[in-house]
Parts: C-alpha cells; structure tokens; sequence
C-alpha cells in the first residue's frame, strides 16, 4: 500500500472532490497540517466556480506527505480531479523566519505564476509576491514532475502562503470576524477572479 494510500485511510481523513470549470484548487495538506490552505482553496473555487480537490487532516493528525507522493493511481478522486482540469493552483502553507510576508509563486506553468503574481500584487499591497524561482527555496518551487501541480495538462502554480496571510499568527490573533481575516479574503477574492478569466481563456 501506498503511503497516500495509508494517508487516506487515516480515521476522519477526507478528501473534497468538486469537478467544475477546467481550473482546479488543490489543497493536499488541509485541515491541521498546512491551516487554512483547504479553507482559502475551497472558497475560491466555490466562487469561480472552479474545480477542488482537498485532502483534510484531523487535528489529532499532522502527517507531512511529501507532493510527489500524491499519486492519482492511489486516489481515484484526486485521478478525476486531474483528468477534468487544465491548469491547478495549490495552495500550500509555510513558515520561514525573516518571511512572513512573502508569497512564493513555484509550479511548472511560468506564464501563468507571473499572471497570478500580478493579481496577488494588486490585491495584496503589503505582501511581497516572489515569481523568481532563482529566490524561491528549492524545497519550496513544486517542481517534481509527480507533484500534482505539473499534472495538469497544461500543469499549474504551487503558491506557498505564509501563516499571516492565512489569518494566522500574532498580527491576527484577536481577529474575531466575520470571515477570514482581510488578507485572506483579498487573496480569495484574487484566485477567484484569476480562475474565472483563465477558464474562460
């Protein structure tokens, strides 16, 4: 058995699967691994109207999969979620000191890191956008070819977001909402637009 395979059949493991538009939302490492990522991918795929897949992890569980581990062979989910969709956006979390602010664009697909850089630069003013795979940690550019994010046809963006852009950390510890705290909506909100333009493209 795979070690997906184990993962999945982790009690009160659950993947999300939403096929809609040719543009998919992955969040591989939701729930207590990577907090927030599955929440920010679900929401703005339900608003484009795009495609999710999410694999969500119990709080009594944080089991770091690696990327190139998710294999569509030991999830017939995440197999569909690939066959259906063009271009994939990941969304993964990290926390690096002297980092907090700095969102790293990696994945295969260039053209489409840099489009979506300049949407997060718009919608994110106080946030650095890193599309400069020459200043993104080697471990941290999603380039394996069995990442998920380049399985794609047309592959995708891995976007690593730190935890105060998620909402979290001391900045935004007292926030109570409503919603997501304001940087994660903008961020929402950009994917959002950024998947309906390039579904339509």
């Amino acid at each position: 058995m795979s070690r997906l395979a184990q993962l999945l059949d982790e009690q009160d493991v659950t993947e999300e699967l939403v096929l809609g538009s040719s543009v998919g939302f992955l969040a591989i490492h939701g729930g207590s691994l990577e907090r927030v990522t599955d929440t920010i991918a679900r929401a703005a795929a339900r608003a484009a109207g795009a495609s999710l897949y999410a694999v969500v992890q119990p709080p009594r569980l944080r089991w770091h999969l690696p990327s190139h581990e998710f294999d569509p062979a030991a999830s017939p989910a995440l197999a569909a979620f690939l066959d259906h969709v063009e271009v994939v956006v990941a969304l993964h979390g990290y926390g690096r000191h002297g980092r907090w602010t700095d969102l790293l664009l990696g994945g295969g697909n260039r053209a489409l890191a840099r489009d979506l850089g300049r949407r997060l630069s718009l919608a994110l003013p106080d946030y650095q956008v890193v599309t400069d795979m020459a200043d993104i940690p080697g471990r941290l550019r999603g380039m394996h070819p069995d990442n998920p994010v380049n399985r794609a046809r047309r592959g995708g963006v891995q976007l690593e977001l730190p935890p105060r852009v998620r909402g979290l950390g001391p900045v935004w510890a007292s926030w109570e909402g409503p919603g997501l705290a304001p940087p994660t909506t903008a961020l929402v909100e950009a994917l959002a637009r950024g998947a309906v333009d390039w579904a339509a493209a």
